[in-house]
C-alpha cells in the first residue's frame, strides 16, 4: 500500500481529515493525525507582526525627493495596487486553494507528510500563504542567529508553532488582507523585498503595471530567491526562467490562462532590467547634504536613544524627512564653485549657505564629487561639515576669526573708531599677558607675530584694522580684551573644531588656527546677520512616519549677544567690500558684510559672509595635507596663482552665489549702528588718515607688495 493511501486511511478512520495536522508519535518513527483543535488542545496564537523595514525619504524643502535610504529596498503597496495576473501567479504557484482553505491545507500537508516520511526528514513543505506570511514575520523580527535559525529549522515543531500563528492570522484578517501582507513581506531576489520593489527592481515598472510572464517571473522567484536571483549571474537567470514557465504551466493547467497564452509568455525573454538600486547619499544629487541628514539622524539622541534604534529608524522606519534644502540656493552655490575651481584640481572648493535666524543650512556644495574613486579625486567625506555630520578635519578658518575678537571688543564697549598703535610684529610682552579658559598663562614671548609680507603697522582702529585684516593689530586687540572672552564669544556662535576636539587657545586663536569646517562658520556669521541670535544649524524641519503621523521641528535659537553689537560688526565688516581686502572683488549689489581669511602661508583660503537674508562660507585648501600642500604657485580652475589669499578664489565664489542665490529676493537692509553708543571714539582713538589698505591682493594680483599693511594670515 502506498504511503499516501496508509495515510489517508488513518486520518479518515479518525474522522478529522477537516482540520488535521502531521505530528510525528511520541516515542516511535510513524505519524497520527490528530484534530489541531480538539484533541490536541491546539488554539491560535496571536504573532507579533512589528513594522517591516521600509525605506525612507529625504525630501528638499520644495518637496522633491533628494535622497533615500533602507535596510531593506521595500514599497508598501495595497493589493489593489498590484496587478491581478500577479496575484492570480502567486497564489496558482504558491497555494492555489488559498481562498478554500483556512490556516492550514489539509491536501497540500498530506501531500508534504507523505513525501517528508519517504525521504525521513523535511522535504517538503507544504506551507499556505498565511503559514509563508507567518515564517517571513519570524524571520524578519528576529534580532539574534538563534531566533533566524529558528524560523528556517526544518522541524515539525516550527511548524506547529506557525500554524497556531498562522490561525490566529486566519481569524485576524480577510484573504485579501492576508494576500497583501504577504505580497509586501516576501523576497524576491537581488536585493529586492516586496512585490513593488521587485517589479522596478526586475522590470523598471511598478507592481500594478506587471505582464503576464513578469508576474509569474516574480511568483517564481519567491521559492528560493538567492538560487534564482537574476543579479547574481547567467546560471541563476537561466534557473529563473524555468521557474517562470513553470508557472505559466502551472497556471494554465489550473486554467487561470489558456495554453496559447501560457506559449506565448514562455516564448518571452526573461527581460531582467537589473535597475539599479536607489538610495544612499552616492546616488543622491546632494551627496554631502544627505550626508549632513544621515548623520544628524544616526548621531542626536532627539530621534532615538541609542546608536541602534537610531539606525532602525532611519533605515527601517518608511519615513519622509523633509529638510531646509533650497535646490535654487544649492545650484548657485554648485555653479560658482564650479565657475572657480575644477573637480580635477588638488585643492577642493566647499561652501555653505545658512539662513540667518532660523540656522536652516540651504546649501552644501564641493568642487568633487562624492565617493570613493580616488583616480577622479572624489571625496569620501562630506568636506563641507564637521566630523559629527561625516566629514573630517576640516580646514584652519584663517582670519575670518578676527570677526570673534571685533565682536567681543565692541561687547566690552569700544567704538568703531577706537584703536591700538601696532608694529609691524607683535611679541606677548610676558607669559601671563595672555590667558586661556583654564586660567593657565599661555602668552609665548619668544613667538612673534607678523604682518604679511612683513607690511608695518601704526594707529588701527577697529574699522581700519578690519578692513585690512592686520595680525599685530588683531592680536594685541585680543590681549586687551581677553584671550578667553574671545574663544566664549566665538563658543556662543557655535565654534567648535570640525575634528570634535577642543578648541586650542593660543594667543594666534583670533588668527584661525583652528580647523572649521563652513557650515559651522557660515552658521556663527549668519548670527551676526540675524542682529545677535544665534541659532543652531538646522537641516531637518519635519518627519512624516510610516502611519502619517509628522513631528515638525523649530529652529532652537538664543540670543548670544546684544543686537546693537551685531549691528556695528556689520557696518565695520561692510567696509571689507569697499575698503577692505574684498575691495578688488566688489559687493553684491545688496547690504553684505564679511571677512577673507587665509591662513599662514596660503595653507587655506576662507571668505565668510552674510547679508540679513543669507549668510555663506566658502573655504579652499588640499585634502592631501594643507601644511604640505600649500597654495601657492599652482593653477586652480585653470589659471595660475602665485598666492591663493581669501579674496584670489573664496572670496569670488562667494560673491557670485550670493548674487544668485538671492535673485528675486528683496534686499534687506541692515540696521543702522547706534552712533551714541559706537560713533566717535572711547577709550583710544587717534586721527584716522586714509591711505590705501593694501593686506590682501585683490582678486588674481599676486604682487606681494599689493599687502604693505599686512595681516599674514589673510
Amino acid at each position: 500500500m502506498s504511503s499516501i493511501a496508509r495515510l489517508t486511511g488513518a486520518a479518515a478512520a479518525a474522522g478529522v481529515v477537516a482540520a488535521a495536522i502531521a505530528l510525528p508519535a511520541v516515542g516511535g518513527t510513524g505519524a497520527m493525525f490528530v484534530s489541531a483543535s480538539e484533541d490536541l488542545g491546539i488554539k491560535p496564537e496571536e504573532l507579533k507582526e512589528p513594522p517591516l523595514a521600509e525605506k525612507t525619504v529625504v525630501l528638499d524643502a520644495k518637496g522633491n525627493q533628494i535622497a533615500q535610504f533602507y535596510e531593506e529596498y521595500r514599497e508598501n503597496v495595497k493589493l489593489t495596487d498590484v496587478a491581478e495576473v500577479m496575484k492570480t501567479a502567486i497564489i496558482s504557484i504558491e497555494d492555489y486553494r488559498f481562498y478554500e482553505h483556512g490556516a492550514i491545507d489539509i491536501e497540500g500537508t498530506i501531500r508534504a507528510l507523505a513525501k517528508n516520511l519517504s525521504s525521513g526528514g523535511i522535504a517538503q513543505g507544504g506551507s499556505s500563504i498565511t503559514q509563508q506570511y507567518v515564517k517571513q514575520v519570524l524571520l524578519n523580527s528576529a534580532t539574534t542567529e538563534k531566533e533566524k535559525n529558528a524560523a528556517l529549522e526544518a522541524s515539525y515543531a516550527r511548524k506547529l508553532r506557525e500554524l497556531r500563528y498562522a490561525m490566529a492570522i486566519e481569524e485576524k484578517y480577510t484573504k485579501d488582507q492576508i494576500l497583501e501582507k504577504y505580497l509586501n513581506i516576501a523576497y524576491f531576489g537581488a536585493s529586492a523585498y516586496g512585490v513593488e520593489a521587485a517589479a522596478k527592481r526586475f522590470f523598471g515598472v511598478s507592481a500594478s503595471e506587471l505582464t503576464m510572464a513578469q508576474a509569474a517571473t516574480l511568483a517564481g522567484a519567491v521559492q528560493d530567491p538567492n538560487a534564482t536571483d537574476p543579479n547574481l549571474g547567467k546560471e541563476q537567470r537561466e534557473r529563473l526562467l524555468n521557474r517562470r514557465n513553470l508557472v505559466l504551466d502551472t497556471m494554465a493547467k489550473l486554467g487561470k490562462i489558456t495554453p496559447q497564452e501560457a506559449a506565448e509568455a514562455k516564448a518571452k525573454k526573461l527581460g531582467w532590467k537589473g535597475t539599479a538600486l536607489p538610495g544612499g547619499c552616492g546616488a543622491s544629487d546632494y551627496p554631502y547634504f544627505c550626508m549632513y541628514v544621515r548623520n544628524e539622524i544616526l548621531t542626536n539622541p532627539v530621534f532615538a536613544k541609542t546608536a541602534k534604534a537610531r539606525s532602525q529608524y532611519l533605515n527601517r522606519g518608511g519615513l519622509e524627512i523633509t529638510t531646509t534644502l533650497d535646490p535654487g540656493m544649492q545650484e548657485a552655490a554648485e555653479k560658482a564653485i564650479k565657475k572657480h575651481v575644477f573637480a580635477t584640481d588638488n585643492p577642493v572648493a566647499s561652501e555653505a549657505l545658512v539662513e540667518p535666524g532660523t540656522g536652516a543650512i540651504k546649501a552644501m556644495a564641493a568642487s568633487r564629487k562624492y565617493g570613493n574613486n580616488k583616480r577622479k579625486k572624489e571625496m569620501s567625506y562630506n568636506v563641507v561639515a564637521d566630523a559629527v555630520h561625516g566629514g573630517g578635519t576640516g580646514f584652519q578658518a584663517g582670519s575670518t576669526f578676527k570677526t570673534f575678537t571685533l565682536l567681543t571688543a565692541l561687547k566690552q564697549g569700544m567704538k568703531i573708531n577706537d584703536g591700538i598703535s601696532v608694529g609691524g610684529g607683535y611679541r606677548a610682552p610676558y607669559y601671563s599677558s595672555f590667558k586661556n579658559c583654564k586660567g593657565e598663562n599661555i602668552g609665548d614671548p619668544t613667538h612673534v607675530v607678523e604682518n604679511a609680507e612683513g607690511g608695518g603697522g601704526g594707529f588701527k582702529s577697529l574699522a581700519t584694522g578690519t578692513w585690512g585684516s592686520v595680525n599685530t593689530f588683531f592680536v594685541a586687540l585680543e590681549q586687551k580684551v581677553g584671550l578667553c572672552n574671545v574663544v566664549k564669544t566665538a563658543k556662543s556662535l557655535g565654534i567648535k573644531r570640525s575634528d570634535g576636539l577642543a578648541l586650542t587657545e593660543f594667543e594666534t586663536f583670533t588668527l584661525g588656527t583652528n580647523e572649521m569646517d563652513p557650515v559651522t562658520v557660515a552658521n556663527a556669521y549668519a548670527a551676526i546677520g540675524a542682529r545677535g541670535k544665534y541659532c543652531a544649524p538646522m537641516a531637518i524641519t519635519s518627519i512624516k512616519d510610516r502611519d502619517g503621523a509628522v513631528k515638525t521641528y523649530k529652529p532652537k535659537c538664543k540670543q548670544a549677544f546684544d543686537p546693537e553689537v551685531a549691528d556695528a560688526a556689520a557696518n565695520i565688516l561692510s567696509g571689507v567690500f569697499t575698503k577692505g581686502t574684498m575691495r578688488g572683488v566688489g559687493g553684491i549689489g545688496r547690504p553684505a558684510a564679511g571677512k577673507t581669511g587665509t591662513t599662514d602661508n596660503q595653507a587655506s583660503a576662507w571668505f565668510a559672509g552674510f547679508t540679513p537674508d543669507l549668510a555663506g562660507a566658502v573655504s579652499i585648501g588640499d585634502p592631501r595635507g594643507a601644511q604640505a600642500s600649500k597654495l601657492n604657485n599652482i593653477t586652480i580652475g585653470g589659471r595660475y596663482y602665485g598666492s591663493v589669499f581669501g579674496a584670489s578664489i573664496p572670496g569670488p565664489i562667494w560673491k557670485d552665489t550670493m548674487i544668485a542665490a538671492l535673485k528675486g529676493v528683496p534686499a534687506t537692509d541692515f540696521t543702522p549702528v547706534n552712533s551714541a553708543r559706537f560713533g566717535g571714539c572711547g577709550q583710544s582713538c587717534a586721527p584716522v588718515q586714509r591711505e590705501p589698505e593694501r593686506e590682501e591682493p585683490e582678486a588674481g594680483d599676486d604682487d606681494p607688495f599689493d599687502i604693505a599693511v599686512g595681516g599674514g594670515d589673510d
